[in-house]
C-alpha cells in the first residue's frame, strides 16, 4: 500500500457536530455548573446580577459571565500568540478555572481537584452550546477496515481537549484511534505544519508514507501539504463555506463523507 497511516480531521470529517457558543443554552449550562461550586451569577437563583428578580433560565446572568471568562481567557491567548504567532493554540482550561478562582486564571493553579472542577464546567458549557453531535454513518466500520488492513489511524484535530476528549469518549471513537493529537495540548494549530510533523514524530513514521484526510482545505489539506503529506478532501455540510467543491492541492477530492471512496483509494477497489 502507498500509507501506512491516516491522519484525521475530527469535526466534519469523522462527526457532524453543530454549536453555538454565543447561546444562551451554553452560558446558562455554564452558570448551573458553576452554582453547584457555590458560585453565582445572575439568574441560577432567580436573581440577575442586579439583584432583582428575573424568571430563572432567561439568562440575565450572561453578559457578566462571558465578560467575565473573556477577561480570564485573554491573557492565556495573548500569552500564545506572543510565544507561538498566529497559528497558537492555548489550553483555555484555567479560564474555566479562573471562573472558580477570583477571576485569575494563574490563582491556586496546585489546588487540589481543581482542573478537576474545570473540566467539569468546560464540558457543562460544550453541551450547553451543542445541538447536534454524531458520527456520520459508517464511521467505526470504516475506521475498522483501516486497522484490518494494518494502518495506523490518528487524530489531528484543532479543537480545546477539555471538550473533545469527552466528545470522543461518549462517541466510541476514543478506542478507535491509535494516537489523539489534539491542537490546544500542542499549542499549536493546523495549518501551521508543526502540528503534522508533531504527529509524524509521535508515530515514527515518514510524510510520504501518510495520508491526511479532512473537510477543510486550507487546515487539513494546505498544513498537511506544507509538511509533505498528502490530504484527501471531504467537502461536507460543515466544510468553510469558501471552500471549493475539488480541492486542488489534494490527491482526492470527495463529495460529503465518502469513506467508500477513500477506502478504493487508499486500499484500492476491492
Amino acid at each position: 500500500m502507498r500509507y501506512d497511516a491516516v491522519f484525521f480531521d475530527l469535526y466534519g470529517t469523522l462527526v457532524d457536530i453543530r454549536t453555538d457558543e454565543s447561546s444562551d443554552a451554553a452560558w446558562d449550562a455554564l452558570r448551573t455548573a458553576l452554582a453547584g461550586y457555590g458560585v453565582a451569577f445572575g439568574d441560577v437563583d432567580g436573581r440577575a446580577d442586579d439583584g432583582r428578580a428575573h424568571r430563572v433560565g432567561c439568562g440575565c446572568g450572561n453578559a457578566t459571565l462571558r465578560a467575565r471568562f473573556d477577561a480570564a481567557a485573554r491573557p492565556i491567548i495573548e500569552r500564545a500568540a506572543a510565544e507561538r504567532g498566529e497559528w497558537a493554540e492555548p489550553d483555555l482550561l484555567p479560564a474555566y478555572a479562573a471562573l472558580l478562582d477570583g477571576g485569575d486564571a494563574d490563582r491556586d493553579r496546585d489546588r487540589p481537584g481543581r482542573d478537576a472542577a474545570a473540566r467539569e464546567l468546560a464540558w457543562a458549557f460544550r453541551r450547553g452550546s451543542t445541538s447536534l453531535l454524531r458520527l456520520y454513518p459508517g464511521v467505526p466500520e470504516f475506521l475498522q477496515t483501516l486497522h484490518d488492513a494494518g494502518l495506523r489511524v490518528v487524530l489531528v484535530s484543532n479543537a480545546q481537549a477539555c471538550y473533545t476528549r469527552p466528545e470522543l469518549s461518549l462517541l466510541g471513537l476514543d478506542a478507535a484511534l491509535d494516537r489523539i493529537v489534539i491542537s490546544s495540548d500542542e499549542g499549536v494549530r493546523k495549518p501551521d505544519p508543526e502540528i503534522f510533523r508533531r504527529a509524524l514524530a509521535y508515530e515514527r513514521l515518514s510524510a510520504d508514507r501518510v495520508l491526511m484526510v479532512g473537510n477543510d482545505s486550507r487546515c487539513d489539506i494546505g498544513g498537511a501539504r506544507s509538511a509533505g503529506i498528502d490530504g484527501a478532501y471531504l467537502r461536507t455540510e460543515i466544510s468553510p463555506a469558501d471552500d471549493p467543491a475539488v480541492c486542488g492541492s489534494a490527491v482526492l477530492s470527495l463529495s460529503g463523507a465518502d469513506y467508500a471512496g477513500l477506502l478504493d483509494y487508499i486500499l484500492g477497489p476491492r
